[in-house]
């Protein structure tokens, strides 16, 4: 395993939320993935991340503590009882001095380094910006999936809007091109901005897309969309481990 320390300010912290409960596909965080549970495998694969200098899984339950632990990452636990992934990520943070804290999904053993990595870099490179989060090519087919999320950004690179719906509307019969966007489910917050987004009451907008991020958009926060290649896949159900697994097996 790399050793983490490589960002440029040295305080950029990585922060895996992964909770024991989950509705569509229970205990998944401990499946098996080629001999290593698959919150291991996304420790390893979040760990080549060279922008990172810390990495910790935040945690409901300590079954989830003792496989990170056993295989040489660090793990916290916190409250049962808190109502999402990044109001974890917050609660894990607190007590950490690092000025970037990225949050990553515990239910991607496939996420590319170089996703952080490009993500981290842009929140450095752009001070105006509170949040950056990834984006890739969206295929003709998801558009009208409201399982997959789009979104729409300016000329500048941010972002005006996520949703479930197929934006934009495409009135002619062009196929989707450079306009249309996959949204991918990794952020990285300026600290305060992370602090300020957890305190806040979900917002109208997150309410009826169940999207948490256009909390931010409501409170005039500026998301920067970084494009990338890797698409990666989320585990979400047992066609999806299926699926991961045999990209393990394949070592591939």
């Amino acid at each position: 395993m790399r050793p983490l320390g490589a960002s440029p300010t040295g305080k950029v912290a990585g922060i895996i939320p992964a909770r024991w409960g989950s509705t569509r596909l229970p205990e998944k965080m401990l499946a098996d993935l080629a001999g290593k549970p698959l919150i291991v495998r996304t420790c390893e694969a979040a760990s080549r991340a060279t922008s990172l200098d810390l990495l910790v899984v935040a945690t409901d339950d300590p079954r989830l503590v003792d496989a990170v632990e056993a295989a040489g990452f660090k793990a916290v636990m916190t409250a049962p009882a808190l109502p999402s992934g990044s109001d974890r990520v917050r609660a894990a943070a607190t007590g950490l001095e690092h000025e970037v804290i990225v949050n990553i999904q515990g239910d991607e053993p496939l996420i590319d380094p170089d996703v952080i990595d490009s993500c981290v870099q842009a929140l450095f490179d752009h001070a105006d910006w509170d949040v950056t989060t990834p984006a890739t090519d969206l295929k003709a087919d998801e558009l009208p999936n409201p399982n997959v999320v789009k979104v729409v950004s300016d000329q500048f690179g941010r972002a005006l809007y996520f949703s479930r719906a197929g934006i934009p509307f495409p009135r002619g019969t062009e196929p989707p091109g450079p306009l249309f966007r996959r949204h991918l489910g990794l952020y990285v917050y300026r600290r305060e901005v992370l602090e300020a987004f957890c305190s806040w009451q979900p917002s109208p907008l997150e309410l009826c897309e169940g999207l948490e991020q256009l909390r931010l958009l409501d409170h005039g926060k500026t998301i920067g969309v970084v494009d990338v290649v890797s698409r990666s896949i989320g585990v979400d159900t047992l066609a999806d481990l299926e699926r991961v697994r045999e990209i393990f097996q394949r070592g591939n």
